[in-house]
């Protein structure tokens, strides 16, 4: 099938939504917790209240009562998120030191729930407690908070482009790191299910070599997705591309030279930067020239599939720099309460970034972590969120 390579045209799309931003407009006087709220309102709260409650009731009626339990309330739930959003912004991995009278202690955070108290709630923490018989899968636990979320980043903004993050769980096991090393076929499931709402839209995917596959762009570009991924002879599928091109030449070219083999309206282009990078692209056309810009180096020409996928690479490394660090330290053990804390922060790091974009954030600037300090008050009830204040 590499035979299949040649000289053709290639296409590029788009797809900038008209009017891309938040899609509503948050009074100045708007609290930490009401952006939030955007995306984790009262009744998703009031749900893990109801669902811990049950929890809590089965989980004694099998092992015993405990005579220290009272059923959580919706106060207390916030009380408890607040608790553990704490971390983000101490960075501290145990919740716990808040109550320890060490460095990481926090008396007037100490008062409002004591410690016995909290480790009861995250004891009995569900956000659904029982497995239904149509449950595949083994995040259940979390997927109806996961769809909420979704569902409140969808229609809270409207965004340029969309990133996808994949997070692993490391160590061994049959959802662990371990078991998807060295399988393409099983990224390229990862893949296809983050895309699967994505269909007719002209989106345009960059992909990391794992993903990159012919199969799989020809694929999504019969659904009208296209696009656009680094390519690795070790760890991409290369299944029907040409070896030549994924081989490289004992005399390098000069700097910012390249090659391109089309198929259609695939690109598979070479290109030489202190070292060769490959790319497969049916969303650019390899005719386009692009720049690369180097502190050192100046510019760097190279094809705008390059220059596109270098800019998202760079989109990606600057909300890490920003707001990665503000991650909630808390580590727990089970798997979906690791998704459930770390699509929290990602909750708590949009929240932010509406709140620098709307009419309160010229009120008070409050910098990311003076809001995730604020938003941890609030849900305490430290803070008095009413209008004016």
């Amino acid at each position: 099938m590499g035979a299949g390579f040649g000289d053709a045209v290639g296409r590029s799309s788009s797809a900038w939504p008209a009017c891309p931003g938040p899609t509503r407009k948050m009074p100045p006087s708007a609290s930490a917790t009401d952006f939030f709220q955007l995306f984790v309102p009262d009744n998703v709260l009031k749900n893990m209240v109801v669902q811990t409650n049950l929890y809590a009731k089965k989980f004694q009626e099998r092992f015993g009562s405990d005579g220290a339990w009272a059923d959580v309330t919706l106060p207390e739930m916030k009380a408890f998120l607040g608790y553990v959003i704490s971390t983000s912004t101490s960075h501290c991995e145990s919740v716990l030191s808040i109550w320890s009278g060490g460095f990481y202690s926090n008396r007037s955070l100490a008062l409002v729930m004591s410690q016995a108290r909290f480790e009861k709630i995250l004891k009995y923490f569900h956000v659904v407690a029982f497995r239904s018989s149509q449950t595949t899968h083994g995040l259940y636990k979390v997927q109806p908070f996961l769809d909420s979320l979704q569902s409140g980043f969808d229609s809270a903004f409207r965004p340029s482009q969309t990133q996808i993050y994949v997070h692993l769980k490391e160590g061994g096991g049959p959802d662990g790191l371990d078991a998807l090393k060295n399988k393409p076929q099983l990224h390229s499931m990862v893949a296809r299910s983050l895309c699967r709402n994505a269909a007719g839209k002209n989106y345009i995917i960059f992909t990391g070599p794992s993903i990159t596959s012919l199969t799989l762009f020809e694929e999504f570009e019969k659904q009208g997705i296209y696009c656009c991924g680094l390519l690795s002879s070790r760890k991409s599928d290369c299944t029907g591309l040409p070896p030549s091109m994924l081989s490289s030449p004992a005399t390098p070219p000069a700097r910012g030279q390249h090659s391109i083999r089309m198929k259609g309206s695939m690109s598979l282009i070479c290109w030489y930067n202190k070292g060769h990078f490959r790319f497969l692209t049916n969303a650019y056309s390899p005719v386009q020239q692009g720049v690369i810009i180097k502190r050192r180096s100046g510019e760097i020409p190279c094809p705008l599939a390059v220059e596109a996928f270098a800019a998202h690479l760079s989109y990606i490394c600057k909300y890490d720099d920003k707001y990665s660090k503000y991650f909630i330290s808390h580590k727990p053990n089970k798997t979906w309460q690791q998704v459930f804390w770390f699509a929290v922060s990602i909750a708590v790091n949009n929240a932010y970034i509406l709140y620098k974009m709307s009419d309160a954030y010229h009120v008070k600037r409050y910098s990311r972590a003076q809001f995730g300090e604020r938003l941890v008050q609030e849900l305490l009830g430290l803070e008095d969120t009413s209008p004016g204040l």
